[in-house]
């Protein structure tokens, strides 16, 4: 039997993905794609914000939006240390699940630019209520 590969990704707050039996993936970096097969020598890879699909033993193809991170190949374990991940069975709702959580984080960063602003506003009017006294 060939040897497979086992991959894991990390996020910064929780295992986002362990999974074993993948007979291959490939992922972005700044230079371009590249494939990663369970013969292929060890190495470490910065990762690009993109798309990464990995193949599963029975030949299904997942694919997964992943942000900047590294890459590390050890054996015959794959480990991704990235800042966020969104998985999906097609690239059609991979697309809609990344203009959603785009779409979230757009309306968190409002409000938090709003909460600073206000902050700014409220610690300017004190630091003018102090310099008057």
């Amino acid at each position: 039997m060939r040897p497979l590969l086992t991959l894991k990704i990390l996020l910064p707050y929780k295992v986002f993905l362990e999974l074993e039996n993948v007979s291959s993936i490939i992922a972005e970096t700044d230079k371009g794609s590249f494939g990663i097969l369970p013969q292929r020598l060890d190495g470490v890879a910065a990762l690009i914000p993109g798309i990464l699909s990995y193949r599963i033993n029975n030949g299904e193809i997942n694919y997964l939006a992943i942000d900047e991170g590294i890459l590390i190949k050890k054996g015959s374990e794959v480990f991704l240390s990235v800042r966020n991940a969104i998985g999906g069975k097609s690239l059609g709702k991979l697309h809609e699940s990344v203009e959603k959580e785009f779409k979230n984080l757009d309306e968190k960063e409002k409000n938090i630019r709003s909460t600073l602003t206000k902050l700014e506003i409220g610690f300017m009017h004190t630091f003018e209520k102090i310099r008057r006294t």
